[in-house]
């Protein structure tokens, strides 16, 4: 006895053809039926994907608030653990006030310390949050 493979039960082959015992005609029009609905259903799964997409797109971006930074705002910095600290989760999660000195189209900002020493590097906007004293 044989083992037949799924694959085989949903798109026949010769030895599926051989032990059901079809026409070779009858086979041959159901193979060409079933090769003419593949592209079918790629187009219907393509389809559902990209629908699938465009509502979590869209579910996402509601909940997304846009934050606008203009100079000399207050703000606060995310620290970025890179050295192990010895408070673990109670170390603190932002650094600062700090005030903006210049905002880029990229989303990039410059940022003054409250003595007015400017930091060389650009800061990314999503890494920083509005300080409301």
């Amino acid at each position: 006895m044989e083992a037949v493979l799924p694959i085989e039960v949903e798109i026949p082959s010769m030895r599926v053809l051989v032990e059901s015992k079809l026409k070779e005609a009858e086979w041959a029009k159901q193979r060409y039926e079933q090769l003419n609905l593949i592209d079918e259903r790629r187009l219907t799964t393509l389809c559902h994907g990209q629908c699938y997409q465009q509502r979590m797109a869209r579910t996402f971006n509601k909940k997304v608030r846009p934050c606008e930074f203009s100079p000399s705002d207050l703000v606060l910095r995310k620290v970025l653990h890179i050295a192990s600290d010895s408070r673990g989760k109670f170390a603190y999660k932002y650094d600062g006030p700090f005030i903006v000195k210049e905002v880029f189209d990229g989303r990039a900002i410059i940022l003054n310390d409250m003595d007015g020493n400017e930091n060389a590097l650009p800061v990314n906007a999503d890494a920083l949050k509005k300080y409301y004293p």
